[in-house]
C-alpha cells in the first residue's frame, strides 16, 4: 500500500511541475497585462486542485491499467499457441493473414477509445452548439471513431508486414488533400481538428502499448523503427472520414430535396 502512496505523490508533484507553467502564464497575462483580478477565485483555485487530483490519478492509472494492459493484450495476440504458427512462419508480409485477430482487436480498441475521447466529446458538443444542430455530435464521435479505428488496423498491418510508415502517411495525405480541395468549407477546420483531438487522453496510451507490444512479440520487428507511428494513422484517417461523412451528408440532403424542387 506504501508503494502505491508513494506513486501516486510522485505522479501528484510531476503533474504540477507540469501545469504550474501554464499556470504562470495564464495568472500573469490577466494580472501583469491585462491589469484585471482573477474572476471567481475561490472557484478557479478549486478546478485548478482538482485538474491537479485527476492528472495524477490519470497518470497514475496509466501506468498501472493502461499501459500494462496494451501490452499484454498484443503479446497474447501474438502467441504463437494462440495462431498456430511455428517458428518463422510468422515472419514476413505473405504471412500478413495469420494475424487476423490483431486487426480485427486494432479496430475495436481504437473505435472504442476514440468514442470515449474526452476531447472529442468536446468538440462533437461545440460543434453542435455552434452550427445551430446541423451537426450531430453522436454522426461527429462515430466518423472519427471509424476513422481511428481503419487507421490502426492500418497501422497494426504495417507493424505486422514491416513495410515503411512513409508509404502510408504520403498516400493518406493526397487523399485528404483530394478531399479537400471538393470538400464544403464549413467542414475542413472541424475535420482537421478531429483529426488532432482523436489522439488525447484515452486513445494515446493505449494506442502506443498496443504498437510497441506488437513490434515487440512479431518476429522481425523492431519496437524503435516499428512500434511507432499508429498514433499518426489516428490522426490521419479522422480526417477522411469526418469530409467523407459531412460529403455523403450533403449529397443524399440534394438527392432527398432533388425530386421537390
Amino acid at each position: 500500500m506504501t508503494g502505491y502512496l508513494l506513486s501516486l505523490w510522485a505522479s501528484l508533484l510531476a503533474t504540477i511541475d507540469d501545469v504550474l507553467p501554464i499556470v504562470g502564464i495564464l495568472v500573469g497575462f490577466q494580472v501583469l497585462i491585462l491589469r484585471r483580478p482573477i474572476p471567481n477565485l475561490k472557484r478557479v483555485l478549486l478546478g485548478f486542485l482538482l485538474v491537479l487530483l485527476g492528472l495524477a490519478f490519470f497518470l497514475e492509472g496509466l501506468e498501472r491499467a493502461l499501459f500494462p494492459l496494451g501490452r499484454l493484450m498484443a503479446e497474447q495476440l501474438t502467441a504463437p499457441d494462440f495462431l498456430g504458427i511455428v517458428g518463422s512462419e510468422a515472419e514476413g508480409a505473405e504471412h500478413w493473414g495469420t494475424y487476423v485477430w490483431i486487426y480485427l482487436f486494432s479496430f475495436a480498441i481504437g473505435f472504442s477509445t476514440a468514442i470515449a475521447e474526452p476531447s472529442l466529446i468536446a468538440v462533437a458538443i461545440k460543434a453542435h452548439q455552434v452550427s445551430a444542430g446541423t451537426i450531430h455530435p453522436w454522426g461527429l464521435r462515430v466518423a472519427v471513431a471509424i476513422g481511428v479505428a481503419v487507421g490502426i488496423t492500418l497501422g497494426a498491418y504495417r507493424i505486422v508486414t514491416g513495410t515503411p510508415l512513409h508509404y502510408y502517411i504520403i498516400s493518406g495525405y493526397v487523399v485528404v488533400l483530394v478531399q479537400t480541395w471538393f470538400a464544403s468549407r464549413a467542414i475542413i477546420a472541424l475535420a482537421y481538428d478531429s483529426g488532432g483531438v482523436s489522439t488525447s487522453t484515452v486513445t494515446v496510451p493505449l494506442v502506443a502499448a498496443l504498437g510497441l507490444g506488437l513490434s515487440s512479440n512479431i518476429p522481425g520487428r523492431n519496437p524503435l523503427l516499428d512500434g511507432f507511428g499508429l498514433i499518426a494513422f489516428a490522426c490521419l484517417f479522422p480526417i477522411m472520414t469526418v469530409i467523407g461523412y459531412a460529403q455523403l451528408s450533403e449529397f443524399f440532403a440534394r438527392r432527398k430535396s432533388g425530386p421537390a424542387s
